[in-house]
């Protein structure tokens, strides 16, 4: 698939299934992520891949968070906050580690992970994979964080859900680049 081919035509896939990407797949994945544009050179991001077992920490740590903000959880809450970590057989965690004090702020460090989550959507859709990017309250939870390696003032930008597209995949909206046009104010 050209580049162009895939700029225009990449969608979200909700639904995903196994298999999910194989390691030379996540490596072409990889290689897109740290391509990303980054102000300063300061290689913000990170990423912790999860695969099998590991997506069940990940759910422990997703019900942890639930039941900090909730402990009255019944089970069938639990039981949904933990599949959000089961719902695709790959999940990798972008997360900004930011640089303090330096003369690119920590905004644009978001930015350029955010870069990078955008150029692996691209190259998975480009290979054939299927991939949503979610985030949510958990991604500014400090205690996440912490169970994640990193330290508050970090962000985390994606949960990059990868995997087999499970059934069809919606089409892409017929849109004119136009519409989104300003002109700048007198």
């Amino acid at each position: 698939m050209d580049t162009l081919t895939a700029l225009t035509t990449r969608v979200s896939v909700a639904r995903l299934c196994d298999p999910g990407p194989s390691e030379g797949q996540l490596q072409e994945l990889l290689a897109a992520a740290i391509r990303a544009p980054d102000h300063g050179l300061l290689r913000p991001w990170r990423f912790i891949v999860l695969v099998d077992e590991q997506r069940e920490r990940l759910a422990d740590i997703m019900e942890a968070q639930l039941l900090r903000q909730n402990p009255d959880a019944d089970p069938a809450t639990r039981n949904k906050k933990r599949g959000k970590a089961l719902r695709a057989p790959m999940v990798i965690i972008a997360v900004a580690e930011i640089t303090e004090g330096h003369k690119v702020p920590a905004w644009e460090q978001v930015l350029a992970v955010g870069a990078a989550v955008q150029n692996m959507m691209i190259s998975a859709h480009a290979q054939g994979i299927g991939a949503m990017w979610r985030t949510g309250a958990i991604a500014d939870d400090a205690e996440v964080k912490r169970q994640l390696g990193f330290t508050n003032k970090d962000q985390i930008v994606a949960f990059l859900y990868l995997g087999t597209p499970a059934g069809a995949v919606k089409p892409v909206p017929e849109e004119r680049a136009a519409t989104y046009l300003r002109e700048l104010p007198q």
